[in-house]
């Protein structure tokens, strides 16, 4: 109930943003303060947020057994399937093109956009920092993920009480830092005010603007949605079917609950309870692989938010006039794969990783104005892809380990 109430809040701010933007010109400038304040306070947890997160869920898989055929299987699965959905996700979005020729009042010179200029190696080859302070301080992310994955994985290598004492702190400061970010996410609805406002402002007098932008998020919620239909109802099927010998339909009735409960709340964490029973108890997988791949995939296996951080990406540069070639949609892709690992399990995370790409490739924050005030249901949908994924790896991974499911 409380997180639909900050949806509407969001979309009571949008609809007052674009009627102050058009209306009242002249004193938009008394609004506009929100939005830089709820950008900045944005760009403030980025970094922390993203290294604390990666070396946290990097640490907490361990080592032994933990690191061994099962988190080997169970993590090839996660980096297969949300590659595959970003993939799918960039196709539907070069094909629809929700973002080409909005006059939205975003297309402008765009500085900085470093891998522009840069060959493919040049751009692997900067991913290893110099001086990961320099990365901190230049918020260079790819570097600073980089950085992030090879913390973690160290952290499992030094000895126990190093170890537990390091992931425990970690662990801390993500907690500490998701604190900070769900406070500043209850302010959305005025900064994405503040941001709306100033630009419809700009546009004061094209009586065009508000259809055009109506359309065009029309066109970006579609390629969202086609797209997360298709990795849900026929890649997840066919992994199932072919790699697990599983029947979907059955596998799909057995998650009833927790799928319903994905989408009604929008967080995988809190239906995490949920589809464990469900996976374990209705789909007959051991505790020994519920209990080890399903938290595991409620953290880093987030199939639709990374489907979905790619194309917001991809619409925001279309928005602002910005061609993106092959080597910075690969960027994309990566920074969306890596960015999704990243991801808590909570509503409106996407707010927070789709910063991370857009400062990858260069692109202005104030884009994710235009896509938070139709978050909501996007939010619904991909959470329940998040959730939709993880049973289906769990079931796969549970065969390939020579177990009788009820699903088959």
């Amino acid at each position: 109930m409380l997180k639909l109430k900050l949806h509407w809040q969001i979309l009571i701010g949008f609809v007052l943003a674009i009627f102050i933007g058009i209306f009242f010109t002249d004193y938009v400038e008394y609004v506009t303060w929100m939005g830089d304040i709820f950008l900045r306070a944005l760009k403030m947890v980025i970094i922390p947020l993203i290294l604390s997160s990666i070396v946290s869920g990097v640490a907490n898989i361990g080592t032994g057994e933990s690191l061994g055929r099962l988190g080997i299987k169970t993590m090839s699965y996660y980096f297969i399937t949300s590659t595959l959905a970003i993939l799918i996700g960039l196709i539907f979005v070069n094909i629809l093109q929700p973002g080409v020729g909005a006059d939205l009042g975003l297309t402008k010179e765009v500085e900085n956009l470093a891998v522009a200029k840069e060959s493919f190696g040049d751009t692997l080859l900067k991913i290893i920092p110099e001086n990961i302070f320099e990365s901190f301080l230049n918020g260079d992310m790819l570097s600073i993920i980089f950085f992030s994955i090879f913390l973690g994985f160290f952290i499992t290598k030094v000895e126990e009480k190093y170890n537990v004492m390091l992931t425990d702190f970690f662990n801390a400061i993500f907690e500490v830092m998701m604190k900070i970010t769900l406070f500043i996410i209850k302010f959305a609805p005025l900064g994405i005010l503040g941001i709306v406002a100033g630009l419809v402002a700009e546009q004061a007098g094209d009586t065009n603007l508000l259809l055009d932008m109506m359309g065009r998020l029309g066109m970006y919620m579609l390629a969202v949605l086609l797209a997360l239909f298709v990795h849900a109802f026929i890649t997840l099927p066919l992994i199932l079917k072919f790699f697990g010998g599983i029947n979907p339909r059955k596998h799909f009735n057995a998650l009833t609950t927790p799928l319903l409960t994905a989408f009604s709340t929008s967080s995988s964490n809190a239906t995490l309870p949920l589809t464990m029973e469900a996976v374990e108890n209705e789909v007959g997988v051991s505790n020994k692989i519920t209990s080890f791949t399903l938290p595991l995939g409620a953290t880093v296996n987030m199939d639709g938010t990374a489907l979905y951080e790619c194309v917001a990406a991809m619409f925001i540069a279309q928005a602002y006039g910005v061609e993106l070639g092959f080597v910075q949609q690969v960027i994309v892709v990566f920074t969306a794969l890596l960015a999704s690992i990243g991801a808590a399990g909570i509503p409106m995370a996407g707010l927070v990783t789709i910063t991370i790409i857009l400062s990858a490739i260069g692109l202005p924050l104030e884009g994710v104005g235009l896509i938070l005030s139709v978050d909501r249901i996007l939010d619904m949908c991909r959470t329940t892809v998040n959730v939709w994924s993880d049973s289906c790896g769990a079931a796969v991974i549970a065969k390939s380990e020579g177990e009788e499911l009820k699903v088959m």
